[in-house]
C-alpha cells in the first residue's frame, strides 16, 4: 500500500501538466474576446501557416476607339457626344439646283398664268433669281449611344441667308434668318474592331425651314450612307463615306414635264489624317478631304434646264485638335474644284464634346 501511494503521488503532477498542455476537445478557446470555437472546428492549415495576403484587385482595362478626325466627311464613330458646328459659305450661283439647298425659285410664281413655266406653287424665295448667294449656318447636334454598336442623333440647324447678286431684270429679295430643316437618324456599327469601323447611317431630313425665305427645301428626304474608318498605323488614319440623298415630293419641274424639280444626289468622300503631335492631353492631326456629289436628276433655274449626271467636287483642308480625351476642335477650309458648285468657298469651325 505504501508503495502504491508513493507511485500515485509521483504521477499526479505529470497528469496535471498534461491536462494544461492539451485542453479537452469540447473545451472552448476564448483567448480573444468575441472569438469562440472548438479545436475540432479549427482548419488544420490555420494551425500550420498564416493566411496568404489578398491580391490587389484592378479594374479591367477599358478599350476605346480613337474618335474621327475628319471635318466634312460624316463621323462614323458610335458614342454619346454633343457637337456645335458653324459654316460660312460664299458664291452660291444656283441655290435651287435639284432642290438640294433651297426650293424651286419663287420667280416662277410671278410669271403670267399662260406662261409655260408658270408655277404658283413654287416654294422658294423670290421674285429674283439669285446668281450670287452667301450663307452661314449653325448646327447643334446631340448623339446618344445605346450601346457600343448603335446610336441615335438629332440635329438642329439655324441659317442666315445673304443674297449678293441677281439675274438682271428678275427682281430681288432680302436677307433672311431662322430655323432650317431638322435632321435625325441612327448609326449602326456593322464592323467594329480596334483598327477598322464600317458604320451604316440612316438619316432623315424634315421640312421645318421656311422655303420662301430660303431656309429649307420644303420636302422630306431619306439618306442612307456607309461610313468607313481605318487606322493604318498609330498616327495615320483613313476615313470615307458613300451615300445618297433621296427626296420625297418636291416641287414640279419646269413646264409641262411630270418630273420633280428635286433630284437624287449621290455623295462620297475620302480623307486621310496624320497625327503630327501627341502629348499627354493633346493631339493635333491635319486632314485633307476630297468630297464629291453627283446630281442624278432634277432642275435648276440658272439655265431653265434639267440637271443630269452633274459632278461637283470640293477639296477640304483643315486640322483636328483633340484634348483631354473628350474635347475636340476642328478648323478647316474648302474650295470647289469643278465649274459646277454648291458653293465656291466654305470655312468650318467645330467643337465636339464626348461623354
Amino acid at each position: 500500500m505504501k508503495s502504491a501511494l508513493t507511485v500515485l503521488f509521483l504521477l499526479m503532477p505529470l497528469a496535471a501538466a498534461g491536462q494544461q498542455a492539451l485542453p479537452a476537445a469540447d473545451e472552448r478557446v476564448t483567448g480573444n474576446p468575441g472569438l469562440t470555437f472548438t479545436l475540432e472546428e479549427l482548419p488544420p492549415a490555420w494551425l500550420l501557416e498564416s493566411p496568404a495576403p489578398k491580391a490587389a484587385t484592378q479594374a479591367p482595362a477599358r478599350r476605346t476607339r480613337r474618335p474621327s478626325m475628319v471635318g466634312y466627311i460624316n463621323d462614323g464613330s458610335i458614342r454619346s457626344q454633343f457637337r456645335i458646328r458653324f459654316d460660312t459659305s460664299s458664291e452660291i450661283d444656283d441655290p435651287d439646283r435639284a432642290e438640294f439647298f433651297y426650293p424651286k425659285c419663287g420667280c416662277y410664281r410671278d410669271l403670267p398664268a399662260d406662261h409655260p413655266a408658270s408655277d404658283p406653287d413654287a416654294a422658294g424665295p423670290g421674285p429674283g433669281i439669285a446668281s450670287n448667294l452667301d450663307f452661314q449656318q449653325l448646327y447643334l447636334q446631340a448623339e446618344y449611344a445605346l450601346n457600343d454598336r448603335l446610336s441615335v442623333y438629332g440635329e438642329l440647324p439655324i441659317r442666315w441667308l445673304r443674297p449678293q447678286g441677281f439675274v438682271p431684270g428678275t427682281g430681288a429679295f432680302g436677307d433672311e434668318a431662322g430655323l432650317s430643316d431638322l435632321r435625325a437618324g441612327a448609326k449602326w456599327g456593322m464592323l467594329a474592331t480596334e483598327t477598322t469601323a464600317v458604320t451604316l447611317q440612316l438619316q432623315g431630313t424634315f421640312p421645318t425651314g421656311d422655303g420662301r425665305k430660303g431656309l429649307g427645301v420644303e420636302h422630306f428626304s431619306f439618306e442612307p450612307a456607309l461610313l468607313y474608318n481605318q487606322s493604318l498605323n498609330e498616327r495615320l488614319r483613313l476615313e470615307g463615306q458613300f451615300g445618297v440623298v433621296l427626296p420625297s415630293g418636291g416641287s414640279d419641274g419646269i413646264g409641262t414635264t411630270s418630273e420633280s424639280f428635286a433630284g437624287n444626289v449621290i455623295y462620297y468622300g475620302i480623307g486621310p489624317s496624320v497625327e503630327v503631335y501627341r502629348g499627354d492631353d493633346w493631339r493635333v492631326a491635319p486632314v485633307v478631304e476630297l468630297v464629291g456629289w453627283r446630281v442624278l436628276g432634277g432642275y435648276q433655274t440658272s439655265s431653265f434646264s434639267e440637271v443630269e449626271d452633274m459632278d461637283i467636287v470640293n477639296l477640304k483642308v483643315g486640322s483636328r485638335f483633340d484634348f483631354q480625351d473628350s474635347h475636340s476642335v476642328y478648323v478647316g477650309y474648302g474650295r470647289a474644284l469643278t465649274d459646277s458648285v454648291w458653293y465656291k468657298h466654305v470655312l468650318r469651325l467645330e467643337y465636339r464634346r464626348a461623354f
